[in-house]
């Protein structure tokens, strides 16, 4: 997959963020080393975006501290899939824009988290092409559930058509994204999304998938186990 503008060919990068911890997982190795299957988490996911594009260029962000932890994965499970690795800051927003170091002005760049690894190509391809576009594109799914919004005088329902589940990949026009991180970090920013859009970037919604799980607590493991079956089915 690639895109081509009046001159020249636009290339694909993947910054794919690695720095969570195994606290909500209740355990003392870091979620995105779990063993899913019989191999790791992140290990899927970066497995993932290679079979969809072998093209993509890979950038690992990892926690400066797990560095040599992923690359006794590497040899141990013989990793062949071409990727950078950086090592991450004291928070996702410091992270990314450690990794977006390594990435050209001039390029698309899919920023994702380590631990969704079942990523699809229609999803990826589509905020490709939707960024390449219109310069920012994120996936989402609709709600399922009702919901209500919390105040001090109570709850009030909310009609959930107005709302969206928001997920990864996000992908940009890297000089938009690079320049957006370039700002002063606040605790507004939850997402790359509310970074570009504080920067004054446009955000375009593209069809993410239910399938498309953050694994963040045991019953997201036992939920992602039961779709790595279905996948080999």
């Amino acid at each position: 997959m690639s895109f081509s503008g009046a001159t020249s060919q636009i290339s694909l990068y993947a910054l794919i963020v690695a720095g969570g911890s195994g606290s909500r997982m209740q355990s003392d190795i870091p979620k995105q080393f779990l063993l899913l299957g019989n191999k790791p988490v992140l290990l899927h996911t970066i497995e993932a975006f290679h079979a969809i594009n072998p093209s993509i260029q890979l950038v690992l962000v990892l926690p400066a501290a797990e560095t040599g932890r992923w690359k006794e994965i590497r040899k141990e499970y013989d990793i062949k899939i071409p990727h950078a690795i950086v090592e991450g800051g004291n928070s996702r927003f410091q992270s990314v824009r450690q990794g977006l170091a390594l990435v050209p002005p001039e390029s698309l760049v899919a920023i994702h988290d380590g631990v969704r690894p079942f990523i699809q190509k229609e999803m990826l391809e589509q905020a490709y092409a939707t960024a390449a576009d219109k310069g920012a594109a994120i996936t989402t799914v609709p709600l399922k559930e009702s919901i209500r919004r919390m105040s001090e005088e109570g709850s009030k329902a909310e009609n959930r058509s107005s709302f969206c589940l928001v997920q990864t990949p996000q992908v940009f026009q890297a000089r938009l994204i690079k320049k957006a991180y370039r700002q002063e970090e606040s605790r507004h920013f939850t997402d790359c999304a509310s970074v570009a859009e504080a920067a004054g970037s446009k955000v375009y919604l593209v069809a993410g998938s239910y399938d498309n799980i953050k694994i963040t607590s045991p019953e997201d493991m036992l939920l992602a186990e039961s779709l790595l079956k279905r996948k080999k089915l």
